[in-house]
């Protein structure tokens, strides 16, 4: 009978669910540490007869084994779905996973580095070389504007109001946003644009706008971008897991510890919800206290 549930649910899954076969073996992966736990511990228990008081034992015994807390509320989320369909299906009247809460997701906090760390990766960068002068431009771009790598190199000429002071660039979700750029990453920009990029031999068809191109004319992949941070950082002295977001991250915790206004921080980065952003105030308790000493009236025990 429960490999019959078992087959209903995977159909459910795919058909219903729309799930990647990826995915469904995830959940049935669930599905099945489950059985195994009830077999063991509840032999006695049909599927239909487990409780919330079943089932909290399990949860413990997750933790006990140090799984990670993002494991373990995969795991929670693949029996709940489990559970859910049994009770669409009638197979059961109650779900006993409703009164489970989920463990407490802790949202990691970026990898940052500090301003002194960013000029020791600028200053790793070789400038002799056209590749170089390409790279020195490209870092420029990402910490002045905080860009995503794929904004990056998705830079369009045409987007370039180097003049103005800005840049358009297409963030997630094909939205079109303007940010700032600093004078710094502007001149390097100029520098590439008149002394290397303009002396390529050929630069490939529909390539034309697209400002940062490898020496064949072709726009940068991701993992180029990926790779060219590396080895600076390992020329530098510095931590070789870095990558463009680190430069990204870099940028919004700087600002925030100047004191940056939060929803401008957002609206730089182009984040959807303010929440996002807000975790940059966890790199930097003090940005908490210095906000509540200059905005609150009774910080200082008085009104006036």
């Amino acid at each position: 009978m429960l490999q019959a549930h078992l087959k209903g649910y995977r159909a459910y899954l795919m058909l219903e669910r729309s799930m990647s076969e990826n995915t469904v073996g995830a959940y049935l992966h669930d599905v099945a540490l489950l059985l195994r736990y009830l077999e063991t511990e509840c032999p006695d228990v049909p599927i239909e007869g487990v409780t919330a008081e079943h089932l909290r034992p399990l949860l413990e015994q997750l933790t006990e084994l140090g799984l990670a807390v993002n494991t373990q509320a995969r795991i929670l989320s693949g029996i709940k779905s489990f559970f859910r369909f049994l009770l669409l299906e009638d197979l059961i009247v109650d779900d006993p996973t409703e009164l489970l809460g989920s463990p407490k997701m802790q949202r990691a906090l970026p990898h940052v580095l500090s301003v002194a760390e960013v000029k020791r990766l600028f200053g790793a960068i070789d400038h002799s070389t056209p590749e170089g002068q390409r790279n020195r431009a490209m870092l420029e771009t990402l910490y002045s504007c905080g860009l995503r790598v794929s904004e990056l190199i998705g830079l369009q000429i045409s987007n370039m109001y180097l003049d103005l002071g800005f840049i358009k660039v297409l963030g997630k979700g094909n939205k079109e946003r303007l940010v700032p750029i600093g004078t710094s990453a502007t001149q390097q920009i100029i520098l590439y644009k008149d002394h290397v990029r303009s002396h390529l031999p050929k630069i490939a068809p529909g390539q034309e706008d697209y400002l940062f191109l490898n020496r064949r004319g072709h726009s940068l992949s991701r993992v180029m971008v990926f790779l060219i941070i590396k080895d600076l950082a390992a020329v530098a002295g510095l931590d070789t897991s870095l990558h463009p977001h680190t430069l990204r991250h870099s940028f919004a915790t700087h600002l925030v510890e100047a004191g940056a206004d939060l929803r401008a921080v957002q609206e730089m980065l182009g984040h959807k919800s303010i929440t996002t952003t807000e975790i940059y105030t966890h790199l930097d308790k003090t940005y908490l206290r210095h906000t509540l000493e200059k905005y609150h009236p009774r910080y200082n025990g008085s009104f006036e």
